[in-house]
């Protein structure tokens, strides 16, 4: 029972002084062995011949700390963390105790009160949360996942952009990538349309709760609950699905370390400083990066199926958002007034809900009931008003634009003539 109470430097000494007491050890090796000068040794020696192993515990096991802090003052401290620092850490707690309050207590003394009374983690339960690798899926073009990377990809030779990737997760393969301005709704319809009319319809894709893919306002009652994109999707009949955290979406983000290694050198030795150049090497380095790095599928069925002739991409991959039609048939869009021609089909259509098509490629149309109805635009006011919401993943290109707008106002240029609706500003803003 005493054994089972010592320490391990306690059972270390009480076999250098059984050894000792035997006479197999002298003195001076004793002393060497435990790290004592010889009269420790002596002492030891003593009490082991009195009492034993017991002799050798220390005295003030089980006792008080000499430096204890009263129970009182470590109750009071814990009611004042408890009641105003509560989500401080230990170290800013024992700053603000020394200052507001007048009790000096060392940092680790309040870290350790804290851990006790539940009021904080040590470092091993503070370690983020173990992600289990998935298993990839059996099939091609069973799940595929999407994500745009922002990323200075030509260097200092041209502008920060992003770069779209869809990756295969049954294979790791890349199956399309595209440089664009940023990560809008504009620009993964027409990545999306790219890929469609390369591969087929995939299953379903995977992505990121960005808010082209997902409505993330916690107050949006009002529509069908479907982003701009998922609705291009489900009307092709292919399902998205949104990761809960980047972990889970290993595949694509693993792909774009890679990628701003390789892509970066790559468009660095061909000189590329546009998107457009960067964009035509693109198919050259993807053969080449999925002879590396693709991985055959555990079943090899592709399950990518064709586009048939009910499937009209022009009108799937378009902006379409519902109008109220006014009694002077005039309804506005974008910051942009238009006034229909007043035919039977758009007199019908007073006080009704109509449909605004904003397509990728600039051209808008107003229709009702399937029908599109002729018109003509009133006023146009178009710029990036103060203050304006931006996510942080176009950020970037939102700058960009900005810029160029506070040059030509201090340049003078004009701003009479309404801008066209094709122009590269129109879907800087477009996520949803």
């Amino acid at each position: 029972m005493t054994v089972r109470l010592m320490s391990d430097r306690e059972l270390a000494r009480l076999e250098v002084l059984r050894d000792l007491d035997r006479q197999r050890l002298t003195t001076v090796t004793a002393a060497e062995l435990l790290g004592l000068e010889r009269r420790q040794v002596f002492r030891l020696l003593r009490a082991y011949r009195v009492a034993g192993a017991a002799g050798l515990i220390s005295k003030r096991r089980g006792r008080p700390s000499n430096r204890l802090k009263p129970a009182a003052l470590r109750t009071k401290v814990l009611g004042i963390i408890r009641e105003r620092y509560g989500d401080f850490g230990p170290t800013l707690a024992a700053e603000k105790l020394s200052e507001l309050h007048g009790i000096v207590l060392g940092r680790e003394t309040v870290r350790q009160w804290m851990i006790a009374d539940g009021l904080w983690l040590d470092r091993k339960q503070r370690l983020k949360r173990v992600h289990q690798p998935r298993h990839r899926r059996e099939c091609a073009g069973e799940l595929v996942q999407i994500d745009g990377s922002e990323h200075w990809w030509f260097e200092d030779r041209g502008p920060q952009c992003t770069l779209l990737v869809f990756v295969d997760d049954a294979t790791s393969r890349l199956m399309h990538l595209q440089f664009v301005e940023s990560e809008s709704t504009f620009a993964y319809f027409h990545a999306t349309r790219a890929y469609l009319e390369a591969w087929g319809k995939p299953v379903a894709f995977y992505s990121d709760k960005h808010g082209v893919f997902r409505v993330n306002h916690a107050g949006a009652l009002g529509g069908d609950g479907m982003t701009q994109f998922g609705r291009a999707l489900d009307a092709l009949n292919i399902d998205i699905i949104c990761a809960n955290s980047s972990q889970a979406k290993g595949r694509v983000e693993r792909a774009h370390k890679t990628l701003q290694d390789r892509l970066v050198k790559e468009l660095r030795l061909a000189g590329a400083r546009t998107l457009a150049e960067g964009n035509a090497l693109l198919p050259a380095f993807m053969a080449a990066y999925n002879t590396r790095f693709a991985k055959p599928p555990a079943n090899p069925k592709d399950l990518h199926r064709s586009l048939h002739a009910g499937d009209d991409l022009e009108d799937a991959f378009a902006w379409k958002e519902e109008r109220t039609l006014s009694h002077a048939l005039t309804l506005q869009y974008d910051k942009v007034i238009f006034i229909l021609e007043p035919s039977d089909q758009a007199k019908a259509a007073i006080g009704k809900r109509i449909t605004v098509v904003d397509h990728p490629d600039g051209r808008l149309s107003i229709r009702y009931k399937g029908v599109e109805l002729p018109y003509r635009t009133f006023d146009t006011l178009r710029q990036v008003s103060q203050a304006a919401i931006v996510e942080n993943k176009r950020l970037g290109a939102a700058l960009a634009f900005i810029r160029e707008q506070q040059i030509e106002r201090a340049e003078g240029r004009s701003r009479s003539a309404p801008r066209r609706r094709d122009q590269r500003d129109a879907r800087l803003f477009k996520v949803g």
